[in-house]
């Protein structure tokens, strides 16, 4: 574990939040390193946690002010794209190829325990998500033509792996690891989407189409954001990441699921979608960070900067983003 301290570099953008004119501004945190960032998870404005590959987890209890780099022992060539943080002590990670590892530290990162490890010729684990502390559900590529899932109910102690004719999946159709936002667990329901030569949406036990862009390895859904009754979903083409076509698609979850297309859609390829209220939602991918105030009807390019994934607290304000070469950002309104 070593620490480095953090240098700043403000990207002052005009945007506006919430109908009201701000100066919005990306404040990089800490960038150099050769790790490629894809898991964030941030529990609280102080408390970040993200993890990478070459075995690397970083973690803040300042908001970001200092970051230790903590090495995986064990694990220094594994690729963690995904993590979930409860607390300052207690983080859950996933280690994506087989065999597929879910490890979990209960003291700062200090040691790390392995609650999950199958395997299984073909198994690539995807993404993670949690409803609560408890309860939390992990999603794979298809082995032997179902999608992988499995689900936990102790805080990610013990993982049960979830069998159904319901997720059986269409060839060549699979997940993508962009950024750990590709499922959301939404009381009961489980939601996530695919990609690949297929772009589809699993929700309340139904599989639905979705207006993406498809048909290519590259191409399809890459991240959902769940807001009570409305849903996001982007991805585009990460082969051609300045694409605007295709990449985003608005969801009504009522009885019967509307798809909608924003009037102007995110300014390319985009990995990772959040909420920050109803109707103020930040995209980012590889091309930049769009920002839209209206529900995802229209969106609002505020970056060129490249990130992979975004996180807002899950208590307090503040929204931070990770990319490649080590960057972890704030966004600041």
């Amino acid at each position: 574990m070593r620490l480095i301290k953090i240098f700043s570099v403000l990207f002052i953008l005009t945007t506006a939040f919430d109908g009201h004119a701000q100066t919005a501004q990306i404040n990089t945190l800490v960038s150099g390193n050769k790790v490629s960032i894809r898991g964030l998870s941030v529990v609280n404005n102080q408390l970040i946690w993200a993890s990478g590959n070459n075995g690397n987890v970083a973690r803040s209890v300042d908001g970001g002010k200092n970051f230790d780099w903590i090495k995986v022992i064990g694990y220094e060539k594994r690729d963690f794209r995904d993590i979930e943080a409860f607390d300052e002590n207690t983080a859950i990670i996933m280690g994506v190829d087989a065999p597929a590892i879910i490890l979990k530290t209960i003291d700062g990162g200090k040691s790390w325990k392995k609650v999950l490890d199958d395997s299984t010729k073909g198994m690539f684990l995807d993404a993670m998500d949690f409803s609560d502390i408890n309860n939390g559900v992990v999603i794979g590529d298809p082995i032997d033509q179902r999608v992988y899932l499995s689900k936990t109910s102790d805080q990610g102690n013990t993982w049960k792996r979830l069998e159904s004719n319901d997720y059986a999946n269409k060839d060549g159709e699979a997940f993508f690891a962009s950024s750990g936002t590709n499922i959301k667990l939404v009381g009961t329901h489980i939601a996530f989407v695919s990609g690949g030569k297929s772009s589809r949406l699993f929700y309340s036990k139904k599989w639905y189409d979705i207006p993406l862009l498809q048909g290519k390895e590259s191409t399809g859904g890459n991240s959902i954001a769940v807001n009570h009754g409305d849903a996001v979903v982007v991805g585009g083409d990460f082969s051609k990441d300045t694409i605007t076509a295709g990449n985003c698609v608005l969801i009504n979850l009522g009885k019967d699921l509307i798809f909608t297309q924003p009037q102007t859609a995110p300014h390319g390829y985009r990995s990772c979608v959040i909420y920050l209220s109803k109707n103020v939602l930040v995209a980012c991918g590889t091309s930049g960070v769009d920002l839209s105030k209206d529900g995802g009807k229209n969106w609002e390019l505020i970056s060129k900067e490249s990130f992979h994934v975004v996180q807002k607290a899950k208590k307090g304000e503040s929204v931070y983003l990770a990319g490649s070469n080590g960057r972890i950002a704030k966004l600041i309104d």
